[in-house]
């Protein structure tokens, strides 16, 4: 017979919210194993007693047989003395000792939820909140740690006789699910006017707004992560409208489609695709659209993409599926402010742009928007990380100090480092997309999702890292000491993190705006990354920014001081306001930058694609839109050498002033201008000589520059790491920060101080 022995076991990662007890309870029982399983701020718990090679395989199964949506960062088991029990059961929550494991996601209604929302003889036939272990909302309504009914919005629900008995069943898939719910005793919809009077009552709401839909209204729907703005899709006038009343000129909105047949019909749809669309985690996908297709001009006017995305909730399934067509579905928001949660603050803001509110009992805990990701070499590219991915932690191979990162100006997140107390690893808990801090509400926003962090993993920060210019955002909770993080530093710090490089890497940052330590707007940046902190070791030649953050909005503007920088008083024609010139010739309120994204901005001026733009970067996706991809050629440009080395963009511009000239299409010079761009990033990486390369900043959100400069480096014989999980825009700037501040901690760095902090630049 064989020794009975007794472990503990302590699971880390994303295992709270998945079944992941249900599981462990199944296959304990299954190895004919006693002992117990419950849920701690660490983790799962388990203490499992058997025979020795009965607990090493329960080991081996815990982890390669977990529920799919769990992910295990560590297992960690010590030896126990028996204790001769008899059953294995799943005991109540521990709350003691410190909140270190992953918040659960949301995730997309499962297929067997699916099933039965569209089972006329199954009790949650039409039932929209229904879910089980395997799917429905986590984030958004778990208000702390450990993940349990009575700590999520749901605890007002008190289960009815049948829920209670699934979950007390072992053998059903909503044992142990702490949102279990139907129609006799869960959440229920209304359907309201603007006043907020009802006109629709559970029974016939989501027909009443399938008609309204149909009709061309525009309705307020809350969902799982908040209100969303939905029209007809097809509805020129409904589309319009939504516009008028939301002031969003021309960026894009998104689309819900009723199934994966139906995108198909609007977009190409590839195999990676495919699997986004349909993914648990359910995003917006970036496709190109078909010619011909049936949506409305307006949803997305100059642009061959579509954002779509399918439903992924019981309530947008059955609306979807009552409509039968695609939907505009946008955030439930005035222009620059976060998403509406709750119905009254939904009234309060949204009143004026939709016609009706369909609106459930159910709380919101927290705003989270949909995220939005593309394919790019066959794998996925999270350019908003929100709802599916966020807050599922990044471990790092590094012992962090307790610390909070502000994150960026625009498209800000904010991060938290967890210590993982004994352990060499850390999680770097990000927190949902947040947007642009420029209202009120939004710097709200900001400040509530720190705070929340804070109080979900009840942890006290001993570091605050920000970024290095003075106005933005100041220090958001007490601490004993600030780190300024220099802008792009903090981009290269968050791709190397993700990727777990080490120094020495040179990274590639570029974007239209980050605070230099010169005191000058850097953009267009090669770093190097050093053991204890980084080398600017080449950057584009800087250019006059006539109107500071102002040219960000005016391409215009920036042409005109891109060419000033070279022919000075000969640039101007007449055609320019006066004031610009003054400030050119007075070098007033025009600072020096090497960006990049602003050199986009004034190709796309030059070449008559956009002299004005309604929403960030539009003119640098219009060229790139614009690309004829049937040249290989690019522009000559120099390179100064000296320390740090200089690219020079002047013979560029000069040739493509000629090319225009010349009336050569702007596809053409769009694309001999990408493939530039891609041909400096591989010669600099020739000459600094370092083997990895790490490209990063908003300009690669850009498709082909970005597939471009890796064909390039990959035929150079460099090792090649881009963003995939965390945003190369700003949205991924709070990680690195937080990198780089245990950098200067840890390994003695340099301070990173102002070489001329008498300047500081406006800009956004």
């Amino acid at each position: 017979m064989l020794d009975v022995t007794r472990i503990q076991v302590l699971i880390r990662g994303a295992v709270q919210g998945v079944g992941f007890r249900p599981f462990v309870y199944r296959l304990a029982t299954e190895m004919g194993l006693t002992g117990w399983v419950s849920n701690s701020p660490q983790g799962v718990l388990i203490e499992a007693e058997g025979p020795e090679p009965h607990l090493d395989a329960f080991l081996i199964r815990v982890r390669h047989q977990h529920p799919p949506q769990a992910s295990i960062s560590a297992i960690e088991h010590s030896s126990l003395s028996p204790l001769g029990s008899a059953i294995f059961e799943i005991r109540h929550s521990a709350h003691s000792g410190p909140k270190q494991t992953a918040i659960p996601i949301d995730i997309a209604t499962c297929s067997d939820c699916l099933a039965e929302i569209f089972d006329p003889a199954n009790r949650r036939y039409l039932y929209p909140f229904t879910n089980c272990a395997h799917c429905g909302p986590r984030f958004t309504i778990v208000e702390s740690l450990p993940y349990d009914r009575a700590n999520t919005t749901m605890r007002k629900f008190t289960m009815c006789e049948q829920c209670r008995r699934e979950y007390e069943s072992p053998l059903d898939r909503r044992f142990h699910e702490q949102l279990n719910a139907c129609r006799e005793c869960g959440p229920y919809l209304e359907l309201w006017n603007r006043d907020g009077h009802v006109c629709g009552i559970p029974e016939n709401a989501l027909a009443m707004v399938a008609a309204a839909l149909k009709s061309g209204q525009i309705v307020g729907v809350k969902g799982l992560v908040g209100f969303h703005l939905m029209a007809d899709a097809a509805n020129e006038d409904a589309v319009c409208r939504l516009r008028v009343r939301k002031h969003r000129e021309e960026k894009p909105f998104a689309m819900m489609a009723p199934s994966l047949e139906s995108v198909r019909t609007l977009c190409e749809v590839n195999a990676c695709e495919e699997r986004l669309l349909l993914s648990p985690e359910s995003p917006i996908v970036i496709l190109r659209s078909r010619p011909g297709n049936s949506v409305a001009p307006s949803v997305a006017p100059r642009n061959p993409y579509f954002g779509v995305m399918l439903p992924y909730t019981p309530l947008h399934h059955i609306l979807m599926n009552a409509t039968g067509r695609p939907l505009v579905a946008t955030s439930g928001n005035r222009s620059d402010e976060p998403i509406a949660i709750d119905e009254s603050d939904a009234l309060d803001r949204l009143g004026e742009i939709a016609d009706l509110f369909l609106v459930h009992n159910r709380p919101i805990r927290r705003h989270v928007d949909d995220s939005i990701v593309r394919d790019l070499f066959g794998r996925p590219q999270i350019i908003r990380r929100a709802r599916g991915y966020a807050p599922m932690p990044i471990m790092v191979n590094d012992a962090l100090p307790a610390t909070v990162a502000a994150g960026a100006h625009l498209k800000n997140t904010v991060a938290l480092a967890v210590p993982m107390g004994d352990s060499s690893c850390s999680s770097v808990v990000i927190s949902q997309h947040i947007g642009d801090l420029e209202t009120k509400e939004t710097s709200e926003a900001f400040h509530a999702a720190i705070n929340d962090l804070r109080c979900l993993y009840e942890v006290r920060p001993d570091v605050i890292a920000r970024d290095l210019h003075p106005d933005f955002p100041s220090s958001p909770c007490a601490a004993a000491q600030t780190e300024r993080v220099q802008h792009h530093w903090a981009h290269v710090m968050s791709c190397m993190a993700e990727h777990k490089i080490d120094a020495p890497a040179l990274g590639v940052a570029w974007d239209g705006a980050g605070f230099g330590l010169d005191g000058t707007i850097w953009g267009g940046e090669f770093l190097l990354a050093t053991k204890n902190s980084f080398d600017r070791a080449a950057h584009f030649r800087t250019f006059p920014l006539p109107g500071g953050d102002v040219a960000a909005r005016k391409p215009q503007h920036t042409a005109i001081g891109l060419m000033y920088e070279i022919f000075g008083d000969q640039a101007f024609d007449g055609s320019e306001p006066p004031l610009l010139r003054q400030m050119l010739r007075k070098d007033v309120r025009t600072p020096r930058t090497s960006s990049v994204g602003r050199l986009f901005d004034a190709v796309a001026s030059i070449v008559g694609i956009r002299k004005e733009v309604s929403f960030e970067a539009q003119a640098a996706m219009e060229l790139e839109f614009a690309v004829a991809e049937d040249t290989q050629e690019f522009y000559p440009y120099a390179i100064r050498v000296g320390k740090p080395l200089i690219v020079d963009w002047e013979p560029m511009l000069r040739t493509i002033l000629a090319d225009v000239r010349e009336l050569i299409p702007a596809g053409i010079i769009s694309a001999r201008f990408h493939n530039t761009l891609a041909e400096i990033v591989a010669d600099v990486a020739e000459r600094i000589g370092e083997s990895r390369v790490v490209l990063t900043g908003g300009c690669f959100q850009n498709r082909y520059l970005t597939e471009r400069t890796v064909h390039r480096l990959d035929g150079c014989g460099f090792s090649t790491y881009w963003h995939e999980r965390v945003p190369t825009n700003d949205g991924g700037i709070s990680l690195g920060q937080i990198l780089a501040a245990a950098r200067e901690l840890r390994d003695g760095g340099r301070i990173l101080e102002l070489q001329n902090s008498s300047s500081v630049p406006q800009f956004p």
